[in-house]
């Protein structure tokens, strides 16, 4: 089953092991939902294995309340001891399953065969979260199986060694290469996490910065955040209102015989045209969703 929307503005994350707050998921109308195994769970074979039973039947609970909300559930990383456990929880009903900390091609294709091998074809949404993942973005966003990806800051830093600043300096390169790589690949890429949940005006920078790189969404880890993502994600009346003014400038200049014509003060070329196409096509995408 594919996800039925495939450039998410907002993706809310729950911890696997809180069936209420999983319930309560489209409170906050985000476009897609992950049910967590990964980071949200204490690693520890213990907390992983009782947190399954809990994620499976709340995903299918959720999906049953709110048919139409993209349900996807996070497993940890291929190669650690959890991996194969967590396939269990996995049905095919999931819009996608998360898969954190790529590495490499030949790890996409261990997941496909893995699924196959339970006879699922799930889409999947690749997390670019190290060194290694960010070096070979490209060649893991062409694999087939691979429909969204989403770029995380946190054990990236890590695992480079660094420090997350406010300012993001430190993770500009590799979230500028997840972005570049996610448009070769045609693949839609979410942007890194916000994690001060208080913060409306950093958030709004980070995601101002997320989307001027090129990312289509924001990973939300609070309810709250979800309607800012969609804010600066989406497309507001005046950027609509603007592109169809260009675009009838465009059209009238192009009557007149004029190649080149000026607009609000600034001359037209043709990748202002492609931007202003590109925004009116994202808001009829929204509006038949």
């Amino acid at each position: 089953m594919s996800a039925p929307t495939l450039r998410p503005r907002s993706m809310l994350f729950a911890p696997g092991n809180r069936a209420d707050l999983i319930a309560k998921l489209p409170r906050s109308s985000p476009d897609a939902v992950v049910i967590d195994l990964e980071d949200a769970i204490p690693g520890n074979p213990e907390a992983k294995a009782a947190a399954r039973p809990i994620a499976r039947d709340a995903a299918r609970d959720l999906i049953a309340a709110a048919p139409h909300l993209a349900v996807f559930l996070r497993v940890n990383a291929p190669h650690s001891p959890y991996f194969a456990d967590d396939l269990a929880v996995l049905t095919p009903e999931l819009a996608g399953v998360v898969i954190p900390k790529l590495e490499s091609a030949a790890d996409v294709r261990l997941v496909a065969e893995a699924l196959k091998s339970r006879g699922l074809t799930l889409p999947l949404l690749a997390g670019l979260e190290t060194g290694a993942g960010v070096w070979n973005a490209l060649e893991i966003l062409k694999e087939e199986a691979v429909t969204l990806a989403y770029f995380g800051a946190e054990d990236y830093t890590t695992d480079l060694g660094g420090r997350r600043t406010a300012g993001n300096l430190e993770v500009l390169y590799a979230r500028s290469k997840v972005a570049l790589a996610a448009r070769l690949a045609g693949v839609p890429a979410l942007d890194i996490v916000v994690t001060a949940l208080n913060d409306e005006a950093a958030f709004r920078a980070d995601s101002e910065q997320g989307r001027a790189l090129g990312y289509a969404g924001k990973l939300c880890i609070h309810p709250a955040q979800v309607a800012l993502a969609h804010d600066i994600f989406g497309t507001t009346p005046a950027e609509a209102a603007r592109a169809r003014a260009l675009l009838d400038a465009a059209h009238s200049a192009a009557e007149r015989g004029h190649g080149a014509f000026s607009f609000e003060g600034q001359m037209v070329d043709e990748p202002m045209l492609t931007a202003a196409r590109a925004v009116l096509a994202q808001l009829q995408e929204a509006q038949h969703e």
